[in-house]
């Protein structure tokens, strides 16, 4: 039998882009668990979900598209999808039409080249003040373990 002591913690960066994204999934889904949800990570961008998170009410399904950073995209409007993003240590959860709402009050991202195309979007790795601090109410809790996908 093999004792823990030979296991070693991974190297995020000699992880592929799935195995980063399993790695990711996993992390989000402790935070998740705080707040009564069962995370099902689906195979495919189901109707444009990562994952499905079962509350134990037994009623409150969210379709989470989990991104690295804050992020907006207009392929994401209108379908009830959740973004979880990390910010700082900190998962963020918010409706992706609530986002874009907030992010046309607080940035002028709405008015970049980016989101203008037709299929446009729009992410950043920092957040303004003002736009933080309208977030607050969508901070769920801190990464468990060590933080790899914050940059």
């Amino acid at each position: 039998m093999t004792s823990t002591k030979h296991f070693k913690k991974i190297s995020y960066d000699k992880l592929n882009g799935r195995q980063k994204e399993l790695f990711n999934f996993q992390k989000v889904a402790a935070t998740f668990a705080d707040y009564g949800f069962n995370c099902i990570k689906l195979a495919d961008d189901w109707q444009g979900a990562d994952f499905l998170a079962y509350h134990v009410d037994g009623i409150t399904t969210l379709k989470v598209q989990l991104k690295p950073r804050i992020e907006i995209a207009k392929s994401y409007s209108g379908k009830d999808i959740w973004i979880a993003f990390l910010h700082k240590g900190y998962w963020y959860l918010i409706e992706h039409d609530r986002l874009v709402h907030k992010v046309g009050e607080n940035t002028g991202w709405l008015d970049t080249r980016s989101w203008k195309k037709p299929n446009g979007g729009y992410s950043y790795r920092s957040i303004n003040p003002k736009l933080l601090d309208s977030l607050s109410e969508n901070k769920l809790g801190p990464v468990y373990g060590t933080v790899l996908l914050d940059g």
